[in-house]
């Protein structure tokens, strides 16, 4: 395979054409082939992204302006400045708080891989196939990823509010 580099967004034009109060993802990496996964994320003022655990990836946040504070699970926090580089490993807890002037910023991490539905190690046919019942209170309804997290408030990968639960 021969790739060839090209402009994917300009993240400047998808700020300037955002509507002033829409918050999340306003751009995804989503080119075939692609070994990436990048989202350039926008909070509004006092907006956040609740306490949230990324098992499997890290993750690299830059922050492009605003700004606001980085809450670690040990109880810490750091700054975000524009221009703030900041690594976020797999595993550990953090909670993201926009501040006075929102924060806008890309995160990127490795390609997360797709769901797949592999049989129980058994008998062949002892396999009946399938997923847990229902896993829909898993799946963001902003941008479709599937949470790591068995009750999330929050995306991990748009921000975007998930739905309370409702329990039968």
């Amino acid at each position: 395979m021969n790739a060839t580099p090209r402009v994917l967004a300009v993240l400047d034009d998808l700020l300037a054409s955002a509507a002033p109060d829409e918050r999340g993802a306003l751009w995804r990496l989503a080119e075939q082939g692609r070994e990436l996964d990048a989202n350039f994320v926008r909070l509004p003022p006092g907006a956040g992204v609740g306490e949230h655990q990324e098992d499997t990836l890290d993750v690299l946040l830059v922050v492009l302006s605003g700004g606001g504070r980085l809450r670690t699970g040990d109880g810490g926090t750091l700054g975000l400045t524009p221009t703030t580089a900041t690594w976020l490993p797999r595993t550990s807890r953090r909670a993201l708080e926009a501040g006075p002037e929102g924060l806008t910023y890309l995160t990127v991490h490795r390609r997360r891989p797709g769901l797949t539905i592999k049989p129980a190690v058994r008998a062949p046919e002892a396999y009946e196939g399938g997923e847990a019942p229902c896993m829909l209170d898993l799946v963001c309804p902003e941008c479709g990823r599937l949470s790591a997290d068995r009750a999330p408030a929050f995306c991990s990968a748009c921000g975007e509010r998930f739905p309370e639960r409702q329990l039968f």
